[in-house]
């Protein structure tokens, strides 16, 4: 049971899990989450999310952008109603990142952010969530490649998302960083640890 959520809001993905709990995608909606987006974008920990030094009222304003658009969203991901990840979808070809590589027909964009850990790190956890959000994003059957740009200097989340079977791309050069592109063909979801 959650205070952050008193009224549970529908969810675009849910999935049971044995041994690891309901997780769900639910659209992000920025002034009532702006407690916990704010958080977790501003901890040092999220500093290669790129808003260590927004406030609030920034944080807000940038999501509220978001929810604005149709080529770009935003979720919240709750582990048995706990928001534990923020994940961000998005058409290549209308945001930045399609400016710096040749854009493919079924190409998708998405960011991830795995909230702040209560207790000590669980085994799984990252590469659990991270499979949910990408058979939910290739469910779409126009769907072909996952494209991702973590900032370069980011080997953590880069090794990660090459364990999970993405391959590396070119590093480019966006507005806000230098980021290594990474792309996982709809053949090879699930062939990665």
């Amino acid at each position: 049971m959650t205070t952050e959520f008193p009224t549970r809001r529908a969810a675009v993905h849910e999935r049971v899990i044995d041994g690891f709990g309901t997780v769900r995608i639910i659209p992000l909606d920025p002034p009532a989450d702006i407690d916990v987006i704010y958080e977790w974008v501003t901890q040092e920990r999220a500093r290669f999310w790129g808003m260590l030094d927004a406030d609030r009222e920034r944080v807000l304003e940038v999501y509220s952008f978001l929810d604005t658009l149709t080529t770009h969203h935003a979720y919240l991901v709750h582990r048995d109603d706990r928001p534990v990840a923020l994940f961000q979808t998005y058409e290549p070809e209308f945001d930045p990142v399609g400016e710096c590589y040749e854009v493919q027909p079924g190409d998708f964009g998405i960011h991830l952010m795995i909230g702040p850990v209560a207790g000590e790190p669980e085994p799984g956890f990252t590469g659990t969530l991270l499979s949910v959000f990408l058979g939910h994003v290739l469910a779409e059957p126009g769907r072909k490649r996952i494209v991702a740009e973590p900032d370069a200097r980011n080997d953590k989340a880069i090794a990660r998302l090459l364990r999970t079977g993405f391959v590396l791309g070119p590093e480019i050069d966006l507005p806000e960083k230098r980021a290594r592109l990474v792309f996982l063909d709809r053949a090879d979801f699930g062939a990665g640890g």
